[in-house]
């Protein structure tokens, strides 16, 4: 799964009318829900407030609302803007203010798509990837030399802390936990072990398809 790199805005303008899209990271239905509340707030002139999102970590909340558009025409593309790139925890709400022109169906599924579309371009995309959080601690002697090793090895340092011991802490996808295991023997003479913690999301650029 992927999810939006940041918040943002864009605005469609089809035969005078505007469809201003916003989007934002959500991971439960409450802080998607006053996400739109928030824009129909800020945007209190537009006639409709039509939205959709994706939560949970397979996707498996999906909800959309047409708010007083015919039916079909709004939220449902939007989701399927979402769905098609494989995106969740994020809710996206596409304000409308009408031109005075009847767009038709067609014409506002293209827009209220379409906005959402635009607006994924603008803010980029990150892959979700699960990892686990893995630890180790060395004395002094050894911290300079692994650090530099770590830090040139390719493996997501996230952080270190300097104390009696020296303690280094990554996220290392579950599949190459044992790959670093044996290379972190390797690299200490066998003196560090390893600590695993829980299993995390962490998210990195990705190319938008």
């Amino acid at each position: 799964m992927r999810t939006i790199s940041r918040s943002g805005s864009h605005e469609l303008d089809v035969k005078k009318s505007r469809f201003l899209c916003a989007l934002t990271h959500a991971t439960t239905e409450e802080e998607a829900k006053e996400f739109v509340r928030q824009q129909r707030r800020l945007h209190h002139e537009a006639r409709h407030h039509c939205s959709a999102y994706v939560l949970g970590d397979d996707g498996q909340t999906q909800k959309s609302s047409d708010d007083g558009e015919p039916a079909g025409t709004a939220g449902i593309p939007m989701l399927e803007v979402l769905r098609r790139n494989n995106i969740t925890n994020t809710v996206a709400v596409v304000s409308r203010y009408f031109g005075g022109v009847l767009l038709g169906a067609g014409g506002l599924i293209r827009a209220y798509g379409g906005a959402v579309s635009e607006t994924l371009d603008r803010v980029g995309l990150a892959e979700r990837l699960s990892v686990r959080l893995v630890s180790t601690t060395v004395n002094h002697a050894l911290a300079g030399k692994l650090e530099n090793d770590l830090r040139s090895s390719g493996y997501a340092l996230t952080d270190v802390q300097y104390a009696e011991q020296v303690r280094f802490d990554l996220h290392i996808p579950d599949s190459d936990v044992a790959e670093f295991a044996t290379w972190l023997a390797e690299a200490t003479g066998g003196v560090a072990t390893i600590s695993l913690g829980e299993s995390v999301y962490t998210e990195v650029p990705a190319d938008r398809a």
